[in-house]
This record gives structure tokens, sequence and C-alpha cells, in this order.
């Protein structure tokens, strides 16, 4: 649960679910991201940094540019665990006597 509420934080940022939207289409250049997004070179990696130690996406480097990718399989998984936390088909955990007793 700990490593879900992590990726999870990672996209709690507009920005970063902006850069991931541009990159379920492809990889990109942090430069081509900085364009799309608008958005400085210190901002566009900061933002690329929390999702690559997230492991949502994955760079690789060709001379002088950083180009990065969806880590499809991470996003897929994550994906499956949202909608089994969603959808777990458990019953709920008895609650505790005193807190559905009405107070006298």
């Amino acid at each position: 649960m700990k490593e879900l509420a992590e990726k999870l934080r990672a996209l709690a940022d507009e920005n970063r679910l902006q850069i991931i939207r541009l990159l379920a289409r492809g990889e990109l250049c942090v430069c081509e991201i900085m364009d799309y997004l608008e958005m400085s070179q210190p901002t566009a990696s900061h933002h690329l940094k929390i999702l690559r130690q997230a492991g949502l996406v994955t760079d690789r480097k060709e001379g002088r540019w950083s180009y990065y990718r969806l880590q499809s399989e991470a996003v897929q998984a994550l994906t499956a665990e949202i909608q089994g936390l969603l959808v777990t088909g458990e019953p709920l955990p008895p609650r505790p006597a005193s807190r559905c007793q009405p107070k006298e």
C-alpha cells in the first residue's frame, strides 16, 4: 500500500499528469516537454525526477539530450492496483462497537 501511495503522490500534480499524458503518446526529449507545457528546464527536470523515482517513467541519454518515456508495465500495474482498491469484493471489516452505539 505504501508503494501505491508513493506513486499516487507522484501523480498528485497537474504538471506531472500533463507529462504522463504527453509521454503516453511516445518518447519525448526534455526540450519537447518544456515546449509543449511551456515550462522551464529546471521545472521540467524536477517533475520528471519525481516521476522517475516513482518508477512511472524512464530516461535515456543521447549526447546532451535526455529522452523520457512511460514505463508501460508500471503504469498498467498502477491502473490494476487502483481498480483493485476500488473494487475488491471484500466485505468491510467490523466497526468497533463503541463507535456504532449512540451516546447516552
